[in-house]
C-alpha cells in the first residue's frame, strides 16, 4: 500500500479528524500489525476484533476503526466495520488507472484468474487475488497492494449469498468482468441455477455502462447474454460454434494440451501445460481477454506453456511409480465431471481408479447431485471407485448399480487403508472432493507424506 493521509481514510467514510498523519497499511489483525496503521476491529466467527483494539494501539495503530466507542483509544466509530474496509479499498483503488479484470463463476474462477493473470503479465505489471482471498475481508486487502507500478489487476470474486457479488463489485470497479459459467455451487443459499446466474451478474453493478463482459458460450445460462445485455459481450467456447473465441483441434498427450482458438478469422495454436477440457476453456478465456486488452496473439500463446497448477488443483505428479491426480481444493456437479474426463482421457500403464469424497453447500439437491456424479462415473470408467463422506454413499450407490466396483467409507482412516491395499505401480489414481473434506489427508496416508 502507497501511503495516503490519514484525512483521506475519514472522507471516505464520512467523517472528519483533528490531526492529520500519512498511513502506509490498514491491519485487521493484531498479530501482523504495522506500526503507523489505521487497525478495523472486524468481527469475525469465533472472535471481536473490538477486544483487540487496546493491544492494536499499544503496538502502534494510529487510529481505530470501530463499531462502538473503546476508552482512551483513538476510534473512527462506524455502522459496520467490514462495510468500512470495502470503502477505504474502493477509495484507494480509484487513486489508480489501471485496467481490472473482476472474476467470478461456479467453477474455475480460481484457474481463470491464474490464466488471466499469467497472459496480463506478459505486457503490464499485473496485480492479481493470492490465493482464495475473494471474499468482503480478502478482496479489500488485494486492491490495498495496488501501487504506481501496478497497469492492470485480476481480481476474483466469490459468493454464497446475494448481495456479495454487489458489494465486491462496487468495491473494485472493474474495467471488465468474466463470467466461467453458472453451476450448482452455493445452491443451498442461492435456490436454483437462476438465483446463482443473478448472483453472479451482480459483477455487473459496479462497472461502466460500456465495460465488456467476457463470458461462457458454452453455459446454457450465459449463452444468451450477448442479445440481453446492453453492453460489450464476447463470448468464449468449445462446443458452440457461435463463440467469439473458440477452441478447436484439442489433443491432449504428455499431461499437456494442444489446440487451437479461431477468432475474427484468425487462427492461433496453443501448447497448454495443463488437460482437460475445463482448462481448455479456462485458456480460452485468458486468451480473449489478453486480446480485447490489446495484447499481441503469439504473446498470449507463450504464456500457456508456463502455466503451473495449484498443488490441490488438479495437479498431475507421480507418487510409487502411480500417476496421482491431486484435485482437492474445491468440487461440485461440473467439475466433477471434468476431473472424472482427465481420469478417462489419460494414457495409463495400469488401471484407473477414482477416490471422490462429498461435495459440499448443494442443500436440498445434494442428494440428487451426488446421484447424478455416480451416473458420470460410469463414462469414465474406472477400474475401482473409492468413495469418502455420508454424502457420497449416494455416488457409490450410483456407480454399482451401473456395474462400478465401488468401496465407501465415513471413517478417513479406513479408506486410506482400503486405497493402499489396491491401487500399485502403473495405476492412474484420481483424488476429487470439497476442500471441507480435507481429502489430502488419505493421499498423504497412502502416499507416506
Amino acid at each position: 500500500m502507497e501511503k495516503i493521509m490519514l484525512s483521506e481514510i475519514a472522507s471516505a467514510l464520512g467523517k472528519t479528524i483533528n490531526s492529520d498523519c500519512g498511513i502506509s497499511d490498514i491491519c485487521t489483525d493484531t498479530r501482523n500489525l504495522n506500526k503507523g496503521c489505521v487497525f478495523i476491529a472486524i468481527k469475525g466467527e469465533r472472535f471481536d476484533a473490538h477486544d483487540f483494539v487496546p493491544k492494536a494501539i499499544e503496538q502502534g495503530a494510529v487510529m481505530c476503526i470501530t463499531e462502538r466507542e473503546i476508552p482512551d483509544c483513538p476510534c473512527m466509530v462506524v455502522d459496520d466495520c467490514r462495510e468500512a474496509f470495502l470503502k477505504i479499498a474502493h477509495y484507494y483503488r480509484m487513486k489508480f488507472s489501471i485496467k481490472l479484470i473482476g472474476v467470478t463463476g461456479s467453477v474455475g474462477k480460481t484457474t481463470t484468474k491464474e490464466m488471466i493473470s499469467l497472459v496480463m503479465s506478459k505486457k503490464y505489471k499485473t496485480l492479481k487475488t493470492q490465493g482464495n482471498l475473494n471474499n468482503e475481508i480478502g478482496l479489500p486487502k488485494t486492491l490495498l497492494n495496488l501501487n504506481s507500478e501496478c497497469e492492470s489487476a485480476v481480481i476474483e470474486m466469490g459468493m454464497s449469498h446475494f448481495g456479495e457479488i454487489h458489494r465486491l463489485s462496487c468495491t473494485a470497479s472493474p474495467d471488465m468482468a468474466v463470467i466461467t459459467n453458472i453451476g450448482f455451487s452455493h445452491i443451498e443459499n442461492l435456490k436454483s441455477q437462476e438465483g446463482i446466474l443473478r448472483a453472479k451478474l451482480e459483477i455487473l453493478d459496479g462497472m461502466a455502462e460500456n465495460s465488456p463482459l467476457v463470458t461462457n458460450a458454452d453455459d446454457n445460462l450465459l449463452c444468451n447474454l450477448k442479445s440481453k445485455l446492453e453492453r460489450p459481450v464476447y463470448t468464449f467456447g468449445i462446443d458452440n460454434p457461435e463463440s467469439d473465441y473458440r477452441a478447436l483441434n484439442i489433443n491432449e498427450h504428455d499431461n499437456i494440451t494442444e489446440f487451437d482458438i479461431a477468432y475474427s478469422n484468425k487462427t492461433v495454436h496453443v501448447i497448454l501445460t495443463a488437460v482437460g477440457k475445463h482448462n481448455v476453456l479456462n485458456a480460452v478465456t485468458a486468451f480473449a481477454v489478453g486480446n480485447i486488452c490489446g495484447i499481441d496473439d503469439n504473446t498470449i500463446a507463450s504464456a500457456f506453456s508456463e502455466f503451473v497448477p495449484d498443488s490441490l488443483r488438479q495437479n498431475i505428479s507421480v507418487k510409487k511409480g502411480q500417476t496421482v491426480i491431486t484435485d482437492c481444493y474445491n468440487a461440485s456437479p461440473d467439475s466433477m465431471r471434468a476431473s472424472l474426463g482427465v481420469l478417462a482421457n489419460m494414457k495409463s500403464d495400469g488401471r484407473k481408479v477414482a477416490v471422490l469424497g462429498d461435495m459440499l453447500e448443494l442443500g436440498e439437491m445434494s442428494e440428487e447431485l451426488h446421484r447424478k456424479v455416480g451416473e458420470m462415473a460410469v463414462s469414465a470408467n474406472p477400474d475401482m471407485l473409492f468413495c469418502y463422506g455420508e454424502q457420497s454413499a449416494y455416488i457409490a450407490h450410483e456407480a454399482e448399480k451401473a456395474g462400478i466396483k465401488t468401496y465407501h467409507s465415513n471413517d478417513k482412516n479406513k479408506l486410506a487403508e482400503a486405497v493402499s491395499d489396491y491401487v500399485r505401480t502403473g495405476d492412474t489414481v484420481l483424488f476429487k472432493a470439497s476442500r471441507g473434506m480435507k481429502l489430502e489427508e488419505i493421499i498423504n496416508r497412502v502416499y507416506g507424506e
